[in-house]
């Protein structure tokens, strides 16, 4: 999980140029279900014209995810232990399209 993370905060980093950063967000949050929610705006960033294609798998009840990009926007759910796959997964694509 820390490479992921670590990997994401650089990303972050990245971005900010003195004014991405006070318009464009990245939002973790909970879920009640329970899970994880993350949101990272895409915006004057390299990927918000790129494709994302949907992501969605359902292992079991509480081991699942759901992947989309919407309105330049990359939203990631999934249950309470995914979290890290979901970052792993925007870093793939962001990777992968650069």
């Amino acid at each position: 999980m820390a490479n992921n993370l670590l990997w994401l905060q650089q990303w972050f980093f990245d971005q900010c140029d003195g004014d991405w950063e006070h318009m464009q967000q990245i939002k973790i949050g909970t879920l009640d279900n329970p899970g994880w929610t993350i949101r990272i705006d895409l915006l004057e960033t390299s990927l918000e014209n790129e494709i994302f294609n949907r992501i969605r798998i359902e292992r079991t009840e509480t081991d699942w995810l759901i992947c989309r990009v919407e309105d330049h926007t990359f939203m990631g759910s999934g249950g309470v232990f995914n979290l890290d796959e979901i970052i792993d997964i925007f870093k793939n694509w962001a990777v992968s399209v650069k």
